[in-house]
């Protein structure tokens, strides 16, 4: 079994944290391999409808968009994991999303286990929140997939998340939901 975690955070602050503690409750999944890839150190040009790969499978660019899209279909669960910016994901995740749509005929095909971890300097009652699932509910539906988690965190400085040791706990306890 794979996961494969798509870091859409541009620093090492709480996104970063929580995907650490999702790799350590990992390490209690016998068998799982664990793949991340960090969205700003991969080079994907946003798509331009072109709709070549509708006809190669493959997007036209050339830049990292194909083995990235590669890493999601090979994996058995794909965790997203975002900062908000601005009530919804960051751009670099959601350039990642987009490309989506290169093999999203195959990625029908497969099933996945999805994992979202949103987390934002709003408390817990803010649409921000709502924004996001909603929209993974969307993509999850349009795919066919199953969300075996949308778990959303409150932290607002890089370190907050750290010393918050109910919800490092919470997040190291997700893989139960694998």
């Amino acid at each position: 079994m794979k996961a494969l975690l798509l870091n859409g955070s541009p620093r090492q602050g709480n996104t970063y944290t929580a995907l650490e503690a999702l790799k350590k409750g990992f390490f209690n999944v016998e068998g799982l391999e664990v793949g991340e890839i960090e969205a700003t150190n991969v080079d994907v040009s946003p798509c331009v409808a072109c709709d070549t790969c509708g006809e190669t499978g493959k997007c036209v660019f050339d830049d990292d968009t194909n083995e990235v899209i590669e890493a999601v279909m090979e994996a058995d669960m794909v965790v997203f994991a975002t900062p908000v910016y601005w009530w919804g994901i960051t751009a670099q995740l959601k350039l990642i999303i987009d490309k989506l749509y290169s093999k999203a005929a195959a990625l029908k095909e497969t099933s996945k286990k999805v994992g979202i971890i949103v987390i934002g300097e709003a408390e817990q009652d803010d649409p921000q929140y709502g924004l996001i699932a909603k929209q993974f509910d969307c993509i999850c539906e349009h795919l066919g997939w199953e969300i075996a988690f949308c778990n959303t965190y409150t932290a607002g400085a890089a370190d907050d998340l750290a010393a918050d040791e109910k919800a490092v706990a919470e997040i190291e306890g997700l893989w139960k939901n694998i």
